[in-house]
């Protein structure tokens, strides 16, 4: 965020306490203060974590049970060593003694199964101490998610552990009940260690190490320059740079409230000092920092589970996931836009903003993405060898930079950070691998899906709906990774059995789950916002809804049209799809803030509304009456333009 001048915005006494904001809404924020020389211990292990993580994943070929039990033995330890009981102010260096036992207890657990776990794979049955030892694990690990992660995923993971226990098997025998799940849920591949942990450890860990070290070389930074100088002198500037640089930032991010957080303490005054409202502000941050984990190439690391869930090429997701994140952020971009012409709200001065050509010199820091992208896109190397080789260009661009040139302690803190990290994204899985396991287990999903088919009777936009709805409720407050293996597991396979195909199914689900950050009552990512902006959150989460409209939207087209996700089409009906849907992305902007080129009247927006969801679809009738609609709409506005200014003049 060093781009912009601290005089900028230290006359805004409105502007809360980043950290403040950030350990309130963000629970990978509270974490236990360490000092001095237990910091540097600490830090050591953290960076050992990281070191081991990329070994592991990319030059060992340990048996599954081994090599995942090894990494969830590790995410007990330091997780307890990072994570306090409670919230708050911490105490200096002090670790009490029932997290040595947790620590010790959880990490225990897995490291027994890991030793164990080629005699376990042998057997149906496991002994009693096989089942304290499990229990032990599943209770060490749900209490560590109440620290990292919080109480939503963990609410419905107990929810449905109760369903197991009491409905959910015909034994009689409860020992026996309990038997039967902990082989599952602690032993088997088809509880934690199924595959969104799987999935973590092998590919997302890296992509963490590589973010971390895209911070401390400046890289980042380099996102929030690049957006300012594009946007920051048009209308409306600041609003239209954290939508750009959200979505240059979601493209190896992981968390809708750090993006918030992170770009809105410094666009979100900015915004309220150009003119906008403050729910507005906040709004415009949430939902372009929320749009950031639907953003290729990493779209918060469910790109990853969602390639190894369908079975399909991680570069596919990637490609087909590029026109609805562009839609996605084209219909904020443009309604912070229409907003901003409304209002009459000015951009950035010259003097506040980034000189052209010092950017230019510095276009090589953006070599580590493009590498990246190009190794994954055309299958050259594995994933994490990508990811791993991104990470030596990122250090070695940075050599150039003297700005953010790297050094052994900045290469040190990127481990350490990386190491830190992983452990909510870690945690997150390992609960969502319980949920999964139990919804399955128990014929849960199943029953789910027999009943919104049996309510919908046949109608896919019924089904689609309550889809819609079962997202939402069950992503409030739960992280990108651990929502779409909730939503792969209960909901993806409902818009299947209807003819959806998986691709657009799983896509659908992921959208939704994702907008949960936006919706009330838990809009986590809007509250954070609102807090810097010293809003009202009810009313910067329903704005940030209207913004995000996209997301809505969107979904429900490639639901019913996969063209948009480059299924069973061809290149001109890509270029056609694209042109109009953003003609039509830009009618449903103007019908919702009420603007095209003047105030529009309420028949204008309802007329441009609808011009602009039938573009969206694609088909040839739909866009020459949506075209015909927008058109209409349109000239009537310059019409009436003209005539004002006549009157006037």
């Amino acid at each position: 965020m060093a781009l912009f001048k601290k005089k900028d915005i230290s006359n805004e006494p409105e502007v809360m306490d980043v950290d403040a904001v950030m350990k309130k809404f963000d629970r990978e924020s509270n974490v236990r203060i360490w000092e001095g020389t237990p910091k540097i211990i600490v830090s050591v292990i953290l960076a050992t974590f990281s070191v081991f993580c990329i070994y592991v994943t990319l030059f060992t070929t340990w048996l599954d049970q081994i090599r995942l039990t090894t990494f969830m033995a590790f995410i007990m330890f330091i997780g307890f060593l990072v994570f306090p009981a409670k919230k708050g102010v911490q105490k200096v260096n002090h670790i009490p003694w029932y997290d040595f036992i947790l620590m010790f207890a959880g990490s225990g657990a897995f490291i027994y199964h890991a030793i164990n776990a080629a005699d376990i794979l042998q057997r149906y049955k496991i002994t009693e101490v096989e089942v304290v030892v499990g229990i032990i694990g599943v209770i060490c690990l749900a209490e560590l998610c109440r620290r990292s992660v919080g109480m939503p995923i963990l609410i419905v993971a107990s929810v449905l552990l109760v369903y197991a226990l009491i409905w959910g098997s015909s034994n009689p025998d409860m020992f026996a009940r309990i038997t039967s799940y902990v082989r599952t849920l602690f032993y088997s591949r088809e509880g934690i260690l199924t595959t969104p942990v799987n999935v973590c450890s092998k590919y997302i860990v890296v992509f963490i190490i590589f973010g971390a070290f895209l911070e401390r070389t400046g890289i980042a930074d380099f996102f929030i320059q690049i957006a300012n100088a594009l946007v920051g002198r048009f209308s409306g500037g600041p609003a239209k740079v954290a939508v750009v640089a959200s979505a240059l930032e979601g493209m190896v991010s992981g968390s809708s409230v750090a993006n918030t957080v992170g770009s809105g303490a410094v666009t979100i005054p900015l915004m309220k000092k150009t003119g906008y409202k403050p729910e507005f502000a906040a709004a415009a941050e949430a939902s372009a920092s929320t749009g950031g984990q639907i953003m290729p190439p990493i779209m918060g690391a469910a790109a990853f589970l969602m390639a190894e869930t369908i079975g399909v090429e991680y570069s596919s997701i990637v490609l087909r996931a590029i026109l609805p994140a562009a839609l996605y952020f084209a219909g904020v971009f443009i309604t912070v836009h229409f907003e901003a012409k409304k209002e009459g709200l000015r951009g950035l001065s010259r003097a506040e903003l980034p000189r052209v050509k010092h950017l230019l010199k510095k276009t090589y820091l953006l070599l580590p993405l493009i590498i990246l992208v190009y190794l994954v896109s055309t299958n050259t190397k594995s994933i994490a060898y990508a990811a791993a080789i991104a990470i030596a260009i990122a250090i070695f661009v940075s050599l150039f930079n003297k700005e953010n040139r790297i050094s052994f302690k900045r290469i040190f803190e990127a481990l350490a950070a990386g190491g830190q990290g992983m452990i909510t994204v870690a945690v997150a899985c390992g609960v969502a691998g319980i949920i999964s396991g139990l919804i399955t287990a128990t014929g849960l999903a199943s029953e789910i899906m027999t009943g919104i088919l049996s309510f919908a009777n046949g109608n896919l936009l019924i089904a689609l709906f309550l889809t819609m709805l079962c997202c939402i409720v069950l992503g409030m407050g739960v992280p990108t990774t651990a929502n779409y293996c909730i939503m792969a597991a209960t909901c993806a396979p409902i818009l299947m059995e209807m003819g959806v195909p998986a691709i657009a199914a799983h896509f659908f689900v992921f959208y939704f789950g994702i907008v949960a950050d936006l919706t009330p009552p838990v809009a986590l990512a809007a509250y954070a916002g609102a807090a810097i902006a010293q809003a009202n959150p009810m009313k910067t989460a329903l704005t940030s809804t209207k913004l995000a409209i996209g997301a809505f939207i969107v979904p429900y087209i490639f639901a019913l049209n996969p063209a948009m996700l480059l299924i069973d089409t061809n290149i001109g009906e890509v270029i056609l799809i694209c042109i109009t849907s953003l003609i039509g992305m830009c009618a449903v902007g103007a019908a919702l803030e009420g603007y095209f080129v003047r105030n529009m009247k309420w028949y204008e927006r309802i007329l441009s509304a609808i011009g602009g969801l039938l573009l969206i679809y694609p088909g040839v009738a739909t866009d020459v009456i949506g075209i015909a609609l927008v058109g209409l709409v349109l000239l009537v506005q310059v019409v009436l333009k003209k005539k004002d200014k006549a009157v006037l003049a």
